[in-house]
This record gives C-alpha cells, structure tokens and sequence, in this order.
C-alpha cells in the first residue's frame, strides 16, 4: 500500500455502494487528504485519554499542554471533513486523580464547535428499592453492569463517561425517538400533545454495559467501547450516509455502520487493531 491508497475496502450488505473504508494512517493528515470537505454525516470516536493505557503503537501519556494542541488538530480536521448538518460524538472520560481531562477536552472543542448536547455514558448503576419506592417493575435492589473497583479512600468507582455532542451551529435537528424508550406510565399517550406513540425522548443518561469477557484475549483493544454506543449515536443523528472514526481501534463504530447499512471510513495507525476489524466486520 502506498501514498492515499486504503488499506482494505469491504462491500457490506445487499447495496453494494454501502462500503467500509479502512486507512492505516494518521487521522488528521487522512481527513484532510482523504475525505472530501463536507462529506461526513456523523463522527463517533474517542481519543486517547492521555492516561497511560498500554496502546500498541501510541503513546498515552504527553505532556497535559502537547495533547492538547494534538486533539485539536483532530477536531480541526473533523469540522473540515463534517456536513454542515453533521454531528460529531466525543466519548471521553476521566481518572480518578484528574478530573478535568474530559472537560479541557471540551474546552479546546469550543473554539471549533458548538457542544450541542452531553450524553453520559452511564457503565454501572445501583439503585436502592427503598430510594424508588412504589414504583412499578422494581422489586428490590438492582446493581448491574461493569466498572473497575478503585482501591482508594478518596475517590469513588468510576462508573460513567461523557459522549459530547458537538456541531457546527448548535442546530442540527435530531431522531430523538430512534433511540427512545417505551413510557412507563402508558396513561402518557395520547393525553400528552407529543406522546402519541408509546416511546419517549430517552435523555441524556444511556446506561450502556461492556459485553462480558472471559479473557483479555476476548478484548484485544485496552479502551474498546461497545459497539451499542456508536450505534445510538447514529441513530440519534438519523439520515446518515457516511459515518467516520478517527481512531477505528478494533472497530465499535464500524461495526454499527454496517448494522445500520451506512457507509463508513476510518483511520488507525496500529496495523493489528485495522486486521481485527476487518476481522470483524467479516463475521
């Protein structure tokens, strides 16, 4: 493979124009060298955190103000390669000893997009019987989905993460029932102007769990997230024909633009991860 040329092209579904675009490349110089200005529907990624996880071939842990200034140039070259209708989710999250890693992110974000919406990743919940009452369908206590336990007297479980919404002009208009849920109460419909089918704008808290794994081979990427994720993410958007990750990693984003049968492109600079998905994507 040399100069612009991809690293493998995949024919997904029964259209046969619905393709998967894969570039073992850096991201900034592969949106501005490969993707036309204003071609992109929705960007679903994250970054590195710049927290020290044990990536292949990146090394994350720069100087606070040398990563910021390299996020930047991404989200520079996101804005470039987005519709001017387009969305762009940021999954981003903290560590215990530095919480304002997310929000710096952001912060840089602000001088190129507007931040439309948070959404947070909600990984692990408990809720108490006796904090809900009456309420129906709940009988006791519930604890579900993953974290990793802090051994610490400081700092709580880290059981969340952001996914900021960002666009152009703060204006992009959304399928906010794509993602909706069913109302509890059903005396809802009808009675409410809005609510004439039985499903309800969701908010802005997904509780989306990680698959389980029986191994760390199960997992081959250190900062995977589920491929549910990138998929609310299109959907919220809607009418998306191309969908783009900076940062493919072992292919979530991929993955859901094939479930949904939109056309996807992406960018990794780490050759086994771009094998894995293209692994995957074969499946």
């Amino acid at each position: 493979m040399e100069g612009n040329e991809p690293y493998r092209i995949l024919h997904y579904g029964n259209n046969t124009n619905t393709t998967a675009t894969l570039y073992l490349k850096d991201c900034i110089l592969g949106f501005k060298e490969d993707i036309r200005e204003g071609s992109v529907d929705v960007v679903v990624t994250s970054p590195p955190y710049n927290i020290g996880i044990s990536y292949n071939s990146y090394r994350d842990s720069l100087p606070r103000e040398k990563y910021l200034a390299w996020i930047e140039q991404v989200g520079i070259a996101i804005k470039r390669a987005l519709a001017d209708n387009g969305s762009f989710f940021l999954n981003i999250g903290n560590r215990p000893k530095d919480q304002w890693i997310a929000w710096d992110v952001a912060s840089v974000m602000r001088k190129h997009f507007k931040l439309q919406n948070t959404i947070m990743w909600i990984k692990s919940i408990a809720i108490g019987k006796i904090d809900v009452g009456d309420y129906p369908g709940i009988v006791g206590d519930i604890a579900v989905g993953h974290f990793k336990p802090v051994v610490s007297d400081r700092f709580l479980n880290d059981c969340y993460e952001y996914i900021f919404h960002f666009t152009k002009n703060g204006d992009a208009k959304l399928d906010k029932l794509a993602v909706g849920i069913p109302y509890q109460d059903k005396s809802n419909i009808g009675r409410w102007k809005k609510a004439r089918q039985d499903r309800r704008d969701r908010g802005n808290t997904w509780f989306i769990p990680y698959e389980t794994i029986q191994s760390k081979r199960d997992r081959p990427h250190p900062a995977a997230y589920p491929v549910k994720l990138p998929e609310m993410c299109i959907m919220l958007h809607g009418r998306a024909g191309l969908i783009a990750d900076p940062f493919t990693g072992i292919g979530a984003t991929a993955l859901a633009a094939k479930k949904l049968g939109i056309s996807f492109v992406g960018f990794e600079i780490d050759k086994g991860y771009l094998d894995e998905t293209i692994a995957r994507l074969l499946l």
